[in-house]
């Protein structure tokens, strides 16, 4: 589990397609390897991966066809920024809200207004996940867990303050990016409580 507040911002060092099957990324980090072991779970863009190989500032994980399928991972290239979290340990501050780091599907940006220093993100999410999505609830995009400020019929907006901006891929970002989403477990329970057989 995680909490959707990332702690460091990585970097693509080479990504190798398996065939049609699968892929591997070698992702630059800042956290220490030492502390991180072979078979650990790291958020990286929102997507729960298991670390598979490491090196003293790098670390590679696999990711089947199914999660390139369903995330932006497919498009990932050397030199991509990624927002990475480690797990959630007992007794640590829950300081965004439980993320599970499964993808429900990829959003896109349509519009970015910039407003005193923060910027007004416009997200358009496949239709069947507008339902989940309610305002001053918690949606996660690319890992980072956020406030929906307000609910339009096709889209919903975010507003990301400028320390967001500086630790995250938010900063770089523009109009026209596929971000992956996972919508808040609650709300899916209490959709799932409501209508059984949706």
């Amino acid at each position: 589990m995680f909490t959707g507040i990332i702690t460091d911002l990585g970097t693509v060092m080479d990504a190798t397609r398996g065939g049609a099957t699968s892929a591997r990324f070698r992702i630059g980090t800042a956290y220490d390897l030492k502390t991180v072991d072979i078979g650990a779970s790291i958020a990286c863009n929102g997507c729960c991966l298991t670390v598979v190989e490491k090196g003293a500032d790098w670390f590679a994980v696999d990711v089947s066809i199914e999660s390139l399928a369903r995330t932006t991972l497919e498009n990932w290239t050397a030199g991509r920024r990624v927002n990475l979290e480690r797990p959630l340990k007992a007794g640590d501050e829950l300081g965004g809200h439980i993320v599970s780091g499964h993808v429900d599907g990829v959003a896109t940006v349509e519009d970015i207004t910039e407003i005193e220093g923060s910027k007004r993100f416009k997200i358009a999410p496949p239709a069947e996940l507008m339902k989940f999505i309610a305002e001053k609830g918690s949606v996660t995009l690319d890992g980072v867990s956020l406030t929906v400020n307000e609910v339009k019929d096709t889209s919903f907006n975010v507003m990301i303050i400028p320390h967001t901006q500086s630790v995250t891929g938010f900063g770089s970002m523009e109009s026209g990016a596929r971000m992956n989403v996972e919508i808040d477990v609650l709300a899916r329970y209490v959709a799932r409580i409501i209508q059984p057989n949706a």
